[in-house]
């Protein structure tokens, strides 16, 4: 029976990424997606024409409920759930004295709150033997200008990891956080011109932008073979930190 993995932010950029490289590692993957079906639809039918087995699930990640079915949805089709990998996030971007509390509320519903929802869920279902991978972001340690709402998130999103991680002693279940640096997705590239992407993508001491399967390798690294790493968060950026 094959290994089973749900995976957040499915539809698109490293959400998209880890699940078909989940798939190429021989996993049934759950892609699980917010409000875009045709991309999860594609990602579906991409892991499936090379091979893999996949299905789509829509859930709000801050819904218990709807994420609770998504689990349920896994374990009827699959049989069970192995890996979750936690991609789904929001990002706005302000100064602090500029942004729009309305947004704050969103980046904390959507990145605090869906991370916990999802992160109970996987603590509760999560067959032995397997792992939890949320996201970060290594923004956290660059500490840039504009950033800081986004980066309180991740900063809780560190924190849910590594208690966690400690929580589900005994139970062989591995928690971890990735943190990419500055890496070519809609979700970075949005709203950036050209300068300043170049600008980002000379920082790093490899001078270029992650790509999403770059970060996409830390997951498959983590969701597999990685049975010693546990709570510990990795900064996968080009060793821009």
């Amino acid at each position: 029976m094959a290994r089973v993995a749900i995976v957040t932010g499915g539809s698109r950029g490293i959400g998209r990424a880890s699940a078909e490289r989940l798939a190429s590692d021989g996993f049934a993957v759950v892609v699980v997606y917010g409000g875009n079906k045709d991309e999860a639809q594609a990602a579906v039918d991409a892991i499936t024409a090379a091979g893999g087995q996949a299905i789509a699930a829509q859930a709000d990640v801050a819904d218990e409920q709807a994420v609770e079915a998504v689990f349920d949805t896994a374990e009827k089709t699959f049989g069970g759930v192995d890996v979750v990998v936690h991609a789904a996030g929001i990002m706005y971007l302000a100064p602090v004295a500029e942004l729009d509390l309305d947004r704050l509320d969103r980046l904390h519903r959507t990145n605090i709150r869906g991370t916990f929802v999802v992160d109970q869920q996987a603590a509760r279902r999560v067959r032995d033997g397997g792992a939890i991978i949320n996201f970060s972001t290594s923004v956290l340690g660059l500490a840039l200008p504009g950033y800081a709402a986004y980066a309180a998130t991740k900063g809780a999103v560190e924190a849910v990891t590594l208690v966690l991680a400690r929580e589900l002693r005994g139970r062989d279940i591995t928690v971890n956080a990735v943190a990419p640096g500055p890496t070519a997705t809609a979700l970075f590239l949005d709203g950036k011109d050209e300068a300043t992407i170049a600008s980002m993508a000379a920082q790093p001491p490899l001078e270029r932008l992650g790509t999403p399967s770059d970060i996409a390798e830390v997951v498959s690294f983590l969701a597999g073979p990685a049975r010693w790493v546990n709570g510990q968060v990795l900064r996968a950026n080009g060793g821009i930190v």
